[in-house]
C-alpha cells in the first residue's frame, strides 16, 4: 500500500505550532507532503482589503514559509495563483495526490468553497481531512449544543462552551517537515472571469496576481505588493505578520505576570499609542499566525498560579478570546444574513440612513458590498467626513486617521467612532462603518467585525441604546492634555489643551497662537494646511435626535427578517407614525461613555448611584412615533 502523498493546503493558520489539522497530515507519515495557499478570486476581488492588510498577509506567508524551510530546506510554502475550485482538480491529477488536509473554516463564503472541494475530491478519489483550530471551541459544535442557535451573549457561548467540553490543550510544533513531491504543472491556469474588483480604486498598478500560476518567476514565491496591482503604494502599518513576531510578542505579555494575569480591556487606554496599552495580537489571530488555544491557556494557566486579584472574562484576556468564538458562532449558525440587516432575524431593523443596495444570490437577497443608496446628502457628507477623520470632533478624526495609517486602532476607539457615525450622532447605518472597517483593519475578522457594529449600533447583541460615547468627554477622560490627537492631528499640535478636544471653542487669540483656522469639511479643496474643520453639528442635539429615533425604532420592534422589511412596506409603518429624525428628546446619558458598551453595566438610581448618576435619566418626551407603537401593541 502506497504512502499518502498529501497537499495541506494552509488558509487561515499561517503558523505551525498548534495545528490540528497539520498534525492529522503530519500523523500519516506521508511519502511526500506539499504547502500549498491559493490565491482564492473572491478575497482578491469580492473583499475589501488595503493595502496594510496586503502586506501583513504577505508578512505571514513569508514567514511560514521561512520556517517550513528551516525544518526541510527542499520545502517551503508553495503559492498557486488560481480558484482552489478550479485548481485542485487539475492537481489532484498532476501530482497523484491521495488526501487533502485543511483547518476548518467557518466564514460563510469559506463554508461554501470548502463544501465544493471537498466534494471535487471525493471525485478524484481523493480523501480530505479538516480539522478546528481557527478557534477555541468548533463553532458549529457550539451551535449544535446552543440548541441550533447562535450564542448571542458571552453567557450563551460559555453555557454551550460547558456542553461541548474544556478546550482543548495546544499540540506540539512539528520539529520535522516531509519533502515535497514534484510538482509538474502540465495543464492551463484558468484565470478568473469576474469584472467585479472592489479593491480596484486602490491598485495604483497593473494587476498582475493571475498573470502566471507559480508567479512571476515560475517559482510559486510569495506575491509582492506590486505584482497585486500596487506599483507604487506602499504599507503604512508599523504592525508586521508573521508566527515568528506572534510567539516573541506572546512571550513578552506573559513575561509580565502582573499585567498578563490583571488585564481588564475596558481599563486599557485607547489613546495610548507609543506602546499601546493592549496586546495588539488580534491580527496574528486573524491570519492565524497566533492559535487561540495557546494564548487561552497562556493565559488560564498564569490566572490559576496568580490566584486572588486576577481578572476574569469578559474583561480579562481569556474573555477576549471567548468575545471572539461568540461572534464566530453566532456566524456560523445565521450564515449570510450575520453581516447584513436585510433577513437577520436577531438584527432589529432601524431605518438608518444610506442603507445598503441589495442583490439576489443563489443564497437569497444580499447587501451589495460598499453600495448604498443616499437618502440624505447631508448623511452622506457626514459619512464621507467620518471616513476622512475631517468630522470637526478631534478625538474622532485622530481615530479614523491613526485607522487609516496604521490599520489598528484600540478597541474602545472602535467602539467611539462607531457610535459616533450610528446611534451617537450621525444616524448612519451600521453597515457603511462595517465596509470601512473591512477596508481599513489588519485584523478585518468578518464575524467580529459584523458583531461588533451590531452591537455598537444596538441593533443586536446589546440594547442600552441611551448610553452614547461622548467625542470630547471620553477622550478626555483618557488623555486631557491631547498627546493623542497632537499625534494624529497635527494642526491642532500647538493648540492649548483646553482647547484640544473642543478647538470650535478657543478664542480667535488662541487660534492664531496656534497657527490654525476652524474652517470648511476638510474635504476636496477646503482641506489646507493650517486650517481644521468646523464640528459637523451639535453633538448634544444630535445625540437626542438619535436617542429618540432609536426609542421608536426598538418600540416598533421590526427585525431584518420581518416581512415588512422585505417588502419594504416597513416605510409606510413609520410614515404613519409621523416619525421625523428631527424630533428631539430629553434624557439619555451624556456622561463619558464609560458604559456605554458595557451589557452587564446595572443602571442604578437614587443617591449613591455613581459619579455619572445626576446627568442620567431614562425618562424621554413621548412623540408620535411612540403613540402608533403603544397602537401596534394593543
Amino acid at each position: 500500500m502506497k504512502k499518502p502523498r498529501i497537499i495541506y493546503w494552509f488558509r487561515t493558520d499561517l503558523r505551525l505550532h498548534d495545528s490540528p489539522a497539520l498534525k492529522a497530515a503530519l500523523d500519516l507519515e506521508p511519502a511526500v507532503l506539499w504547502p500549498v495557499f491559493t490565491w482564492d478570486p473572491h478575497y482578491v476581488y469580492r473583499v475589501k482589503v488595503g493595502v496594510n492588510r496586503w502586506q501583513y498577509l504577505l508578512d505571514c506567508q513569508s514567514d511560514l514559509s521561512e520556517s517550513i524551510q528551516r525544518l526541510n530546506d527542499k520545502s517551503k510554502l508553495f503559492v498557486l495563483r488560481e480558484a482552489p475550485q478550479t485548481l485542485f482538480p487539475k492537481l489532484f491529477k498532476a501530482w497523484d495526490v491521495t488526501h487533502l488536509v485543511f483547518e476548518k473554516d467557518t466564514d460563510v463564503y469559506a463554508k461554501e468553497r470548502d463544501k465544493a472541494v471537498i466534494a471535487l475530491a471525493e471525485k478524484a478519489g481523493v480523501k480530505v481531512i479538516a480539522r478546528p483550530g481557527r478557534t477555541l471551541w468548533d463553532s458549529d459544535e457550539l451551535v449544535a449544543k446552543n440548541g441550533g442557535r447562535p450564542t448571542m451573549s458571552i453567557t450563551q457561548l460559555q453555557a454551550a462552551g460547558r456542553k461541548v467540553g474544556e478546550i482543548p490543550r495546544p499540540v506540539p510544533t512539528p520539529t520535522y517537515f516531509p519533502d515535497p513531491g514534484d510538482v509538474p504543472m502540465n495543464f492551463k491556469q484558468d484565470k478568473p472571469k469576474s469584472e467585479l474588483d472592489l479593491n480596484a480604486p486602490h491598485r495604483d498598478g497593473k494587476d498582475e496576481t493571475y498573470t502566471e500560476i507559480a508567479g512571476p518567476n515560475g517559482d510559486f514565491a510569495i506575491a509582492t505588493l506590486r505584482e497585486l496591482g500596487f506599483a507604487t503604494t506602499e504599507a503604512s502599518t508599523p504592525h508586521r505578520g508573521g508566527e515568528t513576531i506572534a510567539l516573541k510578542k506572546l512571550q513578552e505579555i506573559f513575561s509580565d505576570e502582573e499585567y498578563a494575569a490583571t488585564f481588564q480591556k475596558p481599563k486599557t487606554s485607547p489613546t495610548a499609542f507609543e506602546p499601546p496599552s493592549t496586546t495588539l495580537l488580534s491580527p496574528f489571530l486573524h491570519f492565524g499566525a497566533l492559535s487561540p488555544r495557546l494564548f487561552y491557556w497562556r493565559a488560564q494557566d498564569l490566572v490559576e498560579k496568580y490566584g486572588k486579584g486576577a481578572s476574569t472574562p469578559p474583561e480579562s484576556l481569556t474573555g477576549q478570546l471567548l468575545f471572539r468564538d461568540m461572534y464566530f458562532a453566532a456566524q456560523a449558525a445565521i450564515g449570510t444574513p450575520f453581516a447584513q440587516t436585510l433577513n437577520n432575524a436577531h438584527c432589529r431593523f432601524i431605518p438608518w440612513h444610506l442603507p445598503s443596495k441589495v442583490e439576489a444570490t443563489d443564497v437569497g437577497d444580499v447587501a451589495i458590498s460598499g453600495e448604498y443608496h443616499v437618502d440624505s446628502p447631508q448623511a452622506e457628507r457626514w459619512f464621507q467626513r467620518w471616513k476622512a477623520g475631517t468630522t470637526g470632533f478631534p478625538f474622532v478624526d485622530a481615530l479614523m486617521r491613526q485607522l487609516r495609517a496604521e490599520g489598528w486602532i484600540h478597541h474602545l476607539g472602535r467602539h467611539m467612532v462607531a457610535c459616533f457615525l450610528t446611534r451617537g450622532g450621525c444616524y448612519v447605518h451600521w453597515e457603511r462603518g462595517a465596509d470601512v472597517f473591512e477596508e481599513l483593519l489588519i485584523d478585518h475578522e468578518p464575524a467580529c467585525n459584523a458583531g461588533n457594529w451590531q452591537w455598537l449600533s444596538c441593533a443586536a447583541f446589546y440594547s442600552q441604546y441611551f448610553r452614547c460615547y461622548s467625542p470630547v468627554a471620553f477622550g478626555q477622560k483618557w488623555d486631557r492634555k491631547g498627546a493623542f490627537v497632537r499625534r494624529w492631528v497635527p494642526e491642532l499640535g500647538d493648540l492649548d489643551e483646553k482647547f484640544i478636544y473642543e478647538p470650535w471653542k478657543a478664542s480667535r487669540a488662541a487660534l492664531d497662537k496656534a497657527g490654525v483656522r476652524i474652517e470648511g469639511d476638510g474635504l476636496g479643496e477646503d482641506r489646507k494646511d493650517g486650517v481644521y474643520p468646523a464640528p459637523m453639528f451639535n453633538f448634544a442635539e444630535r445625540r437626542g435626535v438619535c436617542i429618540a429615533a432609536m426609542k421608536r425604532a426598538y418600540s416598533i420592534g421590526l427585525h431584518g427578517n420581518d416581512v415588512r422589511v422585505k417588502d419594504g412596506t416597513w416605510e409606510e409603518l413609520f410614515e404613519k407614525a409621523g416619525e421625523t429624525e428631527m424630533e428631539g428628546l430629553d434624557g439619555g446619558s451624556d456622561d463619558d461613555g464609560e458604559h456605554a458598551d458595557d451589557a452587564d453595566y446595572k443602571r442604578e438610581r437614587g443617591a449613591g448611584a455613581g459619579k455619572h448618576a445626576r446627568n442620567e435619566s431614562t425618562t424621554t418626551k413621548e412623540g408620535p412615533m411612540d403613540k402608533f407603537a403603544k397602537k401596534l401593541r394593543t
